[in-house]
């Protein structure tokens, strides 16, 4: 996709003030282009560092991006999103632990693996499940009904995809209980994600199958593009941690969600600030 020119686009909700437009005019030495909505702005302009952008959201709390001018969500083919932290707000082996009282224990060895300090997801995952030995069935399903919430803009997102064409897929280093219900509930076209052990309505403390870290993820989103016909370069992958970066590293767009710095470092646009339908308003202009 060749799309000629470049402009920044600045969001925030429910709008951007002018004391913003200003400061942000400033800087690039230029006033806006276009103030199409109250919470958008564009400036034709060189494009901006993420470091840039860091401190934008830090000072002036908007999410900005350098987006090619008239690029198109129906430009790409596939959506492929993470669900812990991302597509939903928690993690979800995190509120798990949190009901069977282990939650610092467990939170603590996620947060590293995010962090990219653990460098085997499949470690951290092995780890945090040997922690989770003997909880009930019953106490995943509880987690699911009391605990689990949709990041904002979520069901924005995903409709805009599926009006501009695109298949959609979740893809999680969590588990199945979760996503087989969030994949119904929502109509996602795939789905993937771990699986419990679970020997007489309790987590044995380990997992069937094989686990879907970074490289699972990488390599599911080549096999859905070859399934759907196109090339990975029309993929879209948002995710927030270090077990996001094989499939964000493989899409022709990648999105940071509220993520971690290595993330952010990598990651084609970041939202910083806003829900996930800051990403639809990055598109169309």
């Amino acid at each position: 996709m060749n799309h000629a020119g470049k402009q920044i686009i600045v969001q925030k909700q429910p709008a951007l003030d002018t004391e913003t437009i200003n400061a942000i005019s400033a800087q690039l030495q230029q006033a806006p282009v276009e103030h199409p909505t109250p919470g958008l702005a564009r400036w034709r302009a060189e494009p901006q560092s993420p470091a840039v952008f860091d401190d934008w959201a830090e000072r002036f709390g908007v999410d900005a991006a350098n987006v090619p001018n008239g690029l198109r969500l129906a430009d790409f083919r596939l959506l492929a999103i993470d669900m812990d932290s991302t597509l939903v707000t928690m993690e979800t082996l995190d509120e798990i632990a949190d009901m069977a009282g282990l939650k610092a224990e467990v939170a603590a060895i996620t947060e590293a693996a995010m962090r990219g300090e653990i460098k085997d997801f499949s470690e951290s995952l092995t780890r945090r499940m040997a922690l989770l030995k003997g909880v009930g069935e019953d106490l995943i399903e509880r987690v699911y009904q009391e605990r689990l919430h949709l990041s904002p803009g979520a069901e924005i997102l995903l409709a805009a995809a599926k009006a501009a064409g695109l298949k959609t897929m979740l893809v999680s280093g969590g588990f199945t209980h979760f996503t087989e219900r969030l994949k119904g509930r929502l109509g996602f076209d795939y789905a993937f994600a771990n699986q419990f052990d679970i020997a007489n309505q309790r987590l044995t403390g380990r997992v069937l199958g094989p686990i879907v870290d970074g490289a699972f993820k990488a390599r599911a989103v080549q096999q859905c593009c070859q399934d759907i016909g196109c090339p990975p370069s029309q993929a879209i992958a948002i995710g927030d941690g270090a077990n996001d970066l094989g499939m964000m590293s493989v899409a022709g767009l990648s999105v940071g969600y509220h993520a971690k710095p290595v993330v952010r470092e990598k990651a084609t646009w970041s939202v910083r600030k806003g829900g996930l339908d800051v990403v639809v308003g990055w598109f169309g202009g």
